[in-house]
């Protein structure tokens, strides 16, 4: 297939467009051809965290962890109180065998969504 128009293809339409394009992917399983839809969105728009986090999560489940983490620090990093993205980040870490750097994140996550251990 020509990488042009494979370009084109995830990168034609409007902004809104490509974000329903790239969730019905994502709702189809169809995780990377999400991801290549979201990465353009996320190129335009990096201060939004929906096309991030949804871009993170299309990597998880592709087994694209690298990247997954990267976006998920982003997220992070610019909103230290986003929770989903805390404890997607956990996982991600979990996930590349990464337990003491996972676990501040989940249990920040779990803070967050009023999961308290009992005393």
């Amino acid at each position: 297939m020509d990488i042009t128009y494979d370009t084109e293809y995830y990168a034609h339409g409007t902004p809104a467009e490509r974000w329903e394009r790239a969730r019905l992917f994502f709702d189809a399983k169809e995780y990377t051809a999400a991801a290549r839809v979201l990465a353009g969105l996320v190129e335009e728009v990096p201060e939004q965290t929906g096309p991030r986090l949804l871009l993170a999560r299309a990597y998880y489940h592709s087994a694209q962890l690298g990247r997954a983490e990267t976006e998920l620090r982003a997220i992070v990093e610019r909103d230290p109180v986003e929770q989903y993205a805390r404890l997607m980040l956990g996982r991600t870490l979990e996930r590349q065998g990464r337990h003491a750097e996972a676990g501040p994140h989940l249990r920040i996550a779990s803070a967050f969504a009023g999961d308290f251990a009992e005393a």
